[in-house]
């Protein structure tokens, strides 16, 4: 299924804006330095480094001229399945990213304490999220990054 098909379903077509971009880059970096620091707890360092995800892969999708539809739900997971799409992520990251997705849910939802390797995993993969983003707008769409 392509990008456009989802269109009106779950996303929007939007015309890709550097301004945004390099917003949500730099939240989410600001997102992992944050969740690296253990004077706070699991939960909050977990809830960052999960956020800069959603924010990378926001940016990812609005690199390729898409939003997701927030007013439908599921929209995390929307983000994370058209990683592979935006930004040719592998289905063995979007499992994890997606394992990720659902631990906040249970944290989020059900005051679930988080472990510190879920934390670990969660900045890994943020950091990770950042590299791939970062050099597919680079190698794709160099005029986002330009602020």
């Amino acid at each position: 299924m392509s990008l456009d098909n989802l269109v009106g379903r779950t996303l929007e077509k939007i015309a890709p804006a550097s301004g945004t971009i390099m917003r949500l880059l730099n939240a989410a970096k600001r997102n992992i330095v944050d969740a690296k620091i253990t004077a706070v707890s699991a939960e909050n360092r977990f809830d960052a480094a999960y956020k800069a995800i959603m924010q990378l892969a926001n940016a990812a999708l609005q690199a390729n001229g898409y939003r997701t539809l927030t007013s439908v739900p599921g929209h995390h997971r929307t983000m994370i399945q058209a990683l592979g799409h935006t930004v040719g992520v592998d289905n063995q990251t979007m499992v994890l990213l997606d394992a990720l997705r659902k631990q906040r849910n249970v944290a989020d939802y059900s005051g679930d304490l988080v472990p510190e390797s879920a934390v670990r995993d969660c900045v890994k993969a943020a950091e990770q999220l950042l590299q791939s983003v970062t050099d597919w707008i680079s190698a794709n769409r160099p005029d986002l990054l330009a602020s």
